[in-house]
């Protein structure tokens, strides 16, 4: 599972109170699932405001959600052209490279997502499951190490994914604990709790092959 990114800061051009609550709203419809909803609201404030980086970046998040991936390519471009160092719109375009099957390109616009914010968590992850997706076992835990030093957000997510790779290159007592260390440091949010469903399959795959053959 990688990580999309959502701008939610207000440009300084738009202290407006209702572009404000536009984007609010747009938020809320992209957390209830309306993408398209919220692409209307951003079609809007893309035509009032069309040197927004941040709204053509969340556009283009709605569009990939919807699996219109050239859609959201442009939207990501667009952003990108308007905002060289916008870190989240390269993440996001890795995202859309990942799931057509480009992962060489998905790792260099991690890679540039990280050269502009080296504290983007979700890069860092993202760029490490898509290391281990190649193969790249070392690589993916070198990321995902790097994470745990940065900060303690997302430790059980890191631990998690760290456990997965560790399990797919053959480490598996090293992949047990990490299960367990992610396990015991999810949230109970709903998200959160799916994830920690998904780490219990994988520890169950692991200790109980024949449950999943």
């Amino acid at each position: 599972m990688r990580w999309d990114q959502q701008e939610q800061q207000t440009s300084i051009h738009t202290t407006d109170e209702a572009v404000r609550q536009c984007r609010a709203l747009v938020l809320e419809y992209a957390n209830q699932g309306d993408y398209r909803g919220a692409i209307a609201l951003l079609d809007q404030l893309i035509a009032e405001y069309p040197n927004s980086a941040m709204d053509y970046n969340n556009r283009g998040l709605m569009y990939f959600r919807l699996g219109d991936y050239d859609r959201a390519n442009r939207d990501y471009d667009q952003a990108i052209a308007l905002d060289t160092r916008l870190d989240s719109a390269y993440n996001n375009r890795a995202n859309c490279a990942v799931a057509q099957g480009k992962l060489g390109e998905a790792i260099a616009d991690y890679q540039i997502a990280l050269d502009f914010n080296p504290g983007n968590l979700h890069a860092w992850i993202n760029q490490g499951i898509t290391y281990r997706d190649l193969g790249l076992y070392d690589l993916a835990i070198e990321n995902f190490d790097l994470v745990l030093v940065l900060g303690s957000r997302l430790k059980g997510r890191v631990y998690g994914e760290r456990g997965r790779t560790y399990h797919l290159r053959g480490d598996w007592n090293l992949a047990i604990a990490d299960y367990q260390r992610a396990i015991n440091y999810l949230s109970p949010s709903f998200s959160s709790r799916r994830y920690s469903k998904q780490v219990e399959r994988w520890r169950d795959e692991l200790l109980n092959p024949t449950l999943t053959a």
